[in-house]
Formats: C-alpha cells, sequence, structure tokens
C-alpha cells in the first residue's frame, strides 16, 4: 500500500494526533487544556494562513505526523521564505519502517519546488536522524547565572498588561534592528505568540512574570520569563529594549524579574545582546537544538551566517516550535 502526505484538519488531528502526543508535549496541561489551546492556535489568523498540521497516511491510518510553520527570514536585504517543522511523532506501532523519514523527506521535496529558502526545526531526538535529511546542526546552548551579578540600579517596573503588545513589539523591532539576520514578526505571527505566552505551554512548572519599563504611554524594555522557586530560578525566554540608550535598563530589569531567587537561566541570546548577561555558565542544551536544512542557494547562505554566532545563539526561546 503506498503512502500519501496530505492535511490533517485540526479537529482530525485533535481526535487521532493529541491523545497520542499528550504524554511528550502537554507540559503539565490537562488533556482537554491541552487540545483546547491546540485548536486555538491552529484558528488565530496566522494559524490560517502559515500553520498545518500534515500527515503520511496508509489508507486510513495516519503512520506519522507533524506540524508545518511558514515563516519569513531575512539576511542583511534580503528576504527568506522558510518553513519550521515541529511535532514530528510516529505512534509506537509503526515506528522503525521509516515513515518519519519518509514524511519529511516528501515535505522538503515540496518545499522546495514552492522555492522556499530553507527548513528549520529544533530536535528534541537525536540529531542525527534529521542530518540524514539533509539538516545541519546550529549552537544551541543553556546560560545560567547568579541574578546578584546584575546591576541593582533601582528602577521602576511594572506588569504587562493586555494594551503592552503593540509597545513590546516596537521594542521588538528596535532591538532586531541591530542584527543582520533572523526571523520576522509580522502582526498574525505576534497575535499568535501572545496566545502561547499566555499559554505557557512552553513551560512545565513555576509561574509566569513578564515586566515592562514604561516610559509615558510607551515601553522602554521588556522582558517574559518564567520563575521556578522549586528551583530557585527565573527562566528567561526574551527580553528587548525601545533604544540604544535603553539597553542599560536590561539588567536591573532582569533583577527585578529574579526578586528573591538566586540564578537567572535560559537559552543564551542572540549576538547583538549576548554582551547585556554576564559570562555566566554556558553548556549545550540536550533539547530543542536548533537545525536547518537550506533549500536554495540563498538558504544556504542563510545557513552560513547562522552557523558563525560565536559566543551567542541565533533565536530567541520564543522562536520554539
Amino acid at each position: 500500500m503506498s503512502e500519501t502526505l496530505s492535511s490533517i484538519p485540526a479537529e482530525e488531528y485533535a481526535k487521532r494526533v493529541l491523545p497520542l502526543t499528550a504524554p511528550l508535549w502537554a507540559n503539565g496541561r490537562t488533556f482537554d487544556a491541552y487540545v483546547s489551546q491546540t485548536l486555538q492556535l491552529a484558528r488565530t489568523d496566522y494559524g490560517k494562513k502559515h500553520y498545518q498540521t500534515l500527515g503520511l497516511r496508509s489508507g486510513k491510518a495516519i503512520v506519522a505526523s507533524f506540524k508545518r510553520y511558514e515563516r519569513i527570514a531575512w539576511l542583511r536585504s534580503n528576504r527568506l521564505a522558510s518553513i519550521g517543522i515541529g511535532a514530528v511523532f510516529t505512534p509506537p506501532e509503526q515506528r522503525g519502517r521509516g515513515y518519519a523519514s519518509a514524511m519529511l523527506a516528501m515535505a522538503l521535496d515540496i518545499a522546495k519546488s514552492q522555492r522556499f529558502d530553507f527548513a528549520y526545526l529544533f530536535s528534541d531526538i537525536h540529531p542525527q536522524f534529521y542530518r540524514a535529511l539533509g539538516f545541519v546542526e546550529l549552537p544551541s546552548r543553556l546560560i545560567s547565572f547568579r541574578a546578584d551579578a546584575l546591576s541593582q540600579t533601582r528602577i521602576d517596573v511594572a506588569p504587562m498588561t493586555q494594551k503592552d503588545w503593540p509597545a513590546i513589539r516596537r521594542c521588538f523591532d528596535a532591538t532586531q534592528s541591530l542584527r543582520d539576520w533572523g526571523f520576522e514578526r509580522g502582526p498574525a505571527f505576534w497575535k499568535w505568540l501572545q496566545s502561547r505566552i499566555q499559554h505557557g505551554s512552553e513551560h512545565t512548572s513555576g509561574h509566569a512574570v513578564h515586566l515592562v519599563v514604561r516610559r509615558g504611554r510607551g515601553i522602554a524594555a521588556y522582558v517574559f520569563g518564567q520563575r521556578e522557586p522549586a528551583h530557585d530560578a527565573y527562566v528567561l525566554d526574551e527580553f528587548g529594549f525601545a533604544g540604544e540608550k535603553d539597553r542599560r535598563l536590561v539588567a536591573p530589569l532582569l533583577r527585578a524579574a529574579a526578586g528573591d531567587l538566586r540564578k537567572i537561566t535560559g537559552w543564551l541570546p542572540p549576538d547583538n545582546v549576548r554582551g547585556l548577561l554576564p559570562r555566566g555558565s554556558v553548556r549545550k542544551r540536550k533539547d530543542a537544538t536548533l537545525m536547518v536544512a537550506p533549500l536554495s542557494a540563498r538558504g544556504k547562505k542563510f545557513l552560513e551566517r547562522a552557523k558563525t554566532t560565536g559566543a551567542a545563539d541565533g533565536v530567541w526561546s520564543t522562536d520554539h516550535i
């Protein structure tokens, strides 16, 4: 029987795939919350236009599945089309038959024929599986440092509110403008990201602490993260600032977010802001390893730039899919 790659409607995916993947990716959420939040993301503007759940079908059986995301990246003055691959899954009874490899190979061939420049993913298994498909491993590290290593300059901070999202987007854009490559975030993607952050689906414990420094009606700096008292740590997801003079706000803002917790940890941030954090302890991540497969000449150039991040990483943890 031949296999075909096709879309899995969101409701079918919820019924046939999510019950199997919940033990892996529900991250402490109830099953009902896991399903509800997955469907909510699919129904956002970004989800409707740039996100799909796809599966390899053999007859009526779904023998492998994954999530496909479309993102625009840039390299200096060039804009590139990319696809992100997430939640690759094969049911236990179908494993060992090469279904996932065949499914992803088909997906990459289709993306190349559609003139996408590269594919990317965050591997939670041994990267060798994806290397065989043409993916190249990129620097993916964690940093940990003492909170008291940061400036304790007193600044006025406030919890982020729903009204702050447009100003946070402007801060992010200002911070990103200091880089020569990365992923774009349009309005639809920001709403999708907003939903994901509100779900807290990337964290298994603790509680969210997102803070801002206000300036009039605007925001001078922000931080997303999670307080995890059980680990005596504030887990940093992302930060940004409105202008060059606001860089000095990042350290005391992070210090305020940590509060009485001893350390700050998280993904090593991108090169344009890496210098705002202490050196700390840096080690390779055991999961969520960023990998890229070029699909065009421009995609190859993007990959070469992404490999040269030095003492920094290429993306924020908020880019994880």
